[in-house]
């Protein structure tokens, strides 16, 4: 597994989540999850670590299935725990029951134009994805400013995300310098990005990231006969017909897997040099990542299984009284740069 290097420092908070659209998988995972595990064990102090499931951002383009979002709050919540986030040291909160979130996302709506929204390159990337036309939702438009008061309602400064969220941390960071200088305040911080070393996973048919939508992913709750199932569906090289014959390493995703999630990386540069020059065929190489894949995620997979919803939606429920709290504090500060307090 490759390793993570957080670049914490000792007066950062953190704050990052998930919309709940469906599980977690192996782009998660890779690209955030274990960053939140190490980044809660370094700091651990659950005032410092909010981690959040993002239930009204998931109704911006789910808003005619609710029951959809609903249910997966306590799905998304069971891949939290069972990869290692614990909520002794995290606060894990449920947004819809933090009001005073959609509350800051209305004054910041007052500070950016609709065309700096639609020129945001993850917005853009999303939108190409869903089938909205020229009809945008304008909750899904607005989704960069929601995320954008998530961060800054608890004052978060380290924000694990995949490389694809970056344009959206620089538009928050905009609000918060545009609020700053148009209320002569320093109540908002500026935040950064906390990257994965392998912040974009591709999908296994090797053609778009990974994604829960696109059905092309990986998740942390497959059983050991899916994995298999998907491993060997992985492209490869269409040219390397029989063992003997070269084979081409670059954008072979098994071993853009491997790369990844392997722990041995010499034993990889070697089987990539046979592969190479022939002689290694898929088959063995599509066991070894299955191998390598369901050794990670059976005790994940296992501790999933032994969690209770009752117990899951006692950990949201405590964790969104404490981060409402916060938020009401910053909530108040902000009402008080306005010059709304009455």
């Amino acid at each position: 597994m490759v390793e993570n290097k957080t670049n914490i420092s000792k007066n950062d908070i953190v704050l990052t989540g998930d919309r709940p659209t469906g599980c977690l998988h192996l782009g998660h995972y890779i690209g955030s999850l274990q960053n939140r595990v190490i980044l809660q064990n370094e700091i651990n102090d659950k005032n410092r670590c909010f981690v959040f499931i993002a239930d009204v951002q998931g109704l911006s383009d789910n808003f005619d299935t609710p029951e959809k979002i609903k249910k997966n709050v306590v799905e998304v919540c069971k891949d939290y725990i069972s990869v290692g986030l614990d909520p002794s040291k995290s606060t894990i909160f449920i947004q819809s029951l933090i009001p005073e979130l959609f509350e800051l996302t209305v004054y910041y709506m007052n500070l950016i134009t609709v065309s700096r929204l639609e020129r945001c390159p993850t917005v853009k990337a999303e939108l190409q994805t869903k089938s909205f036309s020229t009809s945008i939702p304008s909750g899904f438009l607005n989704y960069p400013v929601s995320q954008a008061a998530d961060i800054t309602a608890f004052k978060a400064t380290a924000i694990p995300v995949g490389e694809d969220q970056n344009p959206v941390l620089e538009i928050c960071n905009e609000l918060v310098n545009r609020f700053n200088n148009t209320y002569k305040t320093d109540v908002l911080k500026e935040c950064k990005p906390i990257l994965s070393n392998v912040p974009r996973l591709v999908g296994i048919d090797g053609l778009a990231k990974a994604s829960k939508s696109l059905g092309n992913a990986i998740m942390l709750s497959d059983s050991s006969e899916i994995i298999k199932q998907k491993v060997f569906s992985m492209y490869t090289d269409p040219n390397h017909i029989n063992i003997s014959d070269p084979g081409r390493v670059e954008g072979n995703v098994v071993f853009t897997y491997l790369d990844a999630f392997h722990d041995n990386k010499e034993e990889i540069e070697d089987l990539k040099a046979k592969y190479r020059k022939g002689g290694l065929g898929d088959v063995y190489l599509k066991n070894l990542l299955y191998k390598t894949l369901d050794g990670k995620l059976t005790p994940i997979r296992e501790r999933r299984l032994s969690l209770k919803e009752d117990d899951i939606y006692s950990v949201l429920l405590d964790g969104s009284k404490i981060a409402r709290e916060v938020a009401k504090k910053t909530l108040s500060e902000v009402r008080e740069a306005i010059g709304i307090i009455y």
